[in-house]
């Protein structure tokens, strides 16, 4: 059994759209609330957590959906296009209102982009896991990360590239780019994957790769495990999301970067994420998922706490950008795959939007919370606020029992040398 890598990277397509989208609407969205609208630290953090409230409710309801859904495109592939095509359209919006300076029209197009994304974001990372076993969903899930990480490094490019110095720099060049690459990446996979040929069938898996779930039913003992992985979801999400939301303010306030020059710290931490995700998704088959995250969650806590100590920028933050970036594709590659190895095939949709619940719920919260900081303690508390709540998910996650992946078996390490796709 091998992974079919050619045929995951087209899947990743859809990752790499919505990564594209993310990457803009965490550094450009807030920088537009400061700057054009004037909006407090405080309000902006809860209108930056507004998009996580509505994924609340519609990613575990669009995932569960999409469990259900039978077309011929498939049960994931119309929510992925027709998405797709309503949040761009949307998103050139977004530019418009901040040129004219319409709070209104702004957040009526960030609320047209935000529900459009939130209809196909379980469906499109469901797709990996409908098609590929268990065990080798690791794998699977590194090249995913690593599409979604090309869409991030893309949109961090054209920000430094099209975002000039000034208070209030015009967003439409940069806003129509990534739109349009949404949409063309979304199109390769349309033609590149029919899903109802290739979808991979539940029934097909080994009788022992369902052990944690029992007529239907999630075990006592795995469904205890389950919730300790969710809960150190949401500790890391907390303190992550806590500094890529306020990240862009953070760096013109508080180091007194200019214009799109705080992309290329962000930058750092993306190459380093794509030249390890694949490198970890193997670590993680031999060693397990539960090791590797734990060794991410260090390393990621370890690069925040040492960048709370510089007041300006340096070259050296650079390095620790670089390791939080490893540190956080430890994490992502293995933490999604260990909650579908609980769950039944034909609940994969499902399982994805809890999943999805869970992270979101953090960062619902914690936007708020740490804009309050900034707002009233001050800028520095930033980093020392995601690194306690990064290192409280090393405690919970040592609880986590279940959703590791197995040993690799002789003959899976011998097809490790052999060229090809499955």
């Amino acid at each position: 059994m091998k992974l079919n890598y050619k045929q995951t990277f087209f899947v990743g397509l859809a990752f790499m759209s919505i990564c594209s989208f993310w990457q803009l609407y965490d550094n450009i969205i807030p920088l537009i609330l400061k700057n054009t609208f004037n909006i407090s630290d405080t309000v902006s953090g809860a209108l930056m957590a507004a998009d996580n409230v509505l994924a609340l409710f519609m990613l575990p309801f669009f995932g569960m959906l999409s469990d259900k859904t039978n077309t011929r495109l498939g049960k994931r592939t119309p929510y992925i296009l027709f998405g797709t095509l309503a949040a761009a359209a949307g998103m050139l919006l977004i530019p418009y209102a901040d040129s004219i300076g319409s709070l209104v029209l702004f957040l009526i197009a960030l609320g047209v982009v935000l529900f459009s994304i939130s209809t196909y974001r379980s469906p499109a990372v469901a797709l990996m896991p409908d098609i590929t076993p268990k065990p080798l969903r690791s794998k699977a899930n590194a090249v995913i990360n690593l599409m979604g990480a090309v869409g991030g490094i893309i949109t961090l490019g054209f920000v430094a590239l099209l975002v000039p110095a000034g208070k209030n720099p015009g967003y439409f060049s940069v806003f129509l780019s990534i739109a349009v690459i949404m949409i063309a990446a979304v199109i390769v996979l349309m033609l590149a994957i029919k899903e109802k040929k290739i979808i991979h069938q539940p029934e097909n898996e080994p009788p022992e790769e369902k052990e944690d779930t029992q007529a239907g039913k999630m075990k006592r003992e795995a469904k205890k495990s389950f919730f300790f992985l969710l809960f150190s979801v949401f500790l890391w999400f907390m303190g992550y999301n806590a500094i890529t939301t306020a990240f862009s303010k953070y760096a013109q306030t508080y180091w007194g970067l200019e214009g799109g020059l705080f992309a290329y710290t962000l930058i750092a931490a993306q190459v380093a994420a794509i030249l390890s995700y694949i490198p970890v998704g193997i670590i993680a088959s031999k060693v397990g998922r539960k090791k590797t995250i734990l060794f991410g969650i260090a390393m990621l806590a370890l690069a925040f706490g040492c960048a709370a100590f510089f007041k300006s920028f340096s070259a050296v933050l650079l390095f620790f950008f670089a390791l939080a970036g490893i540190g956080w594709a430890s994490i992502n590659v293995n933490s999604y795959p260990m909650v579908v190895e609980i769950c039944k095939g034909s609940d994969v949709g499902k399982y994805t939007g809890i999943y999805y619940t869970s992270s979101m719920s953090a960062q619902i919260i914690t936007p708020v919370f740490s804009g309050a900081l900034l707002q009233y303690v001050g800028y520095w508390t930033l980093f020392p606020y995601g690194t306690f709540f990064v290192a409280a998910a090393f405690a919970t996650m040592l609880l986590v029992k279940h959703g590791d992946n197995k040993p690799q078996t002789t003959a899976s390490k011998i097809e490790a040398f052999v060229s090809g796709d499955a």
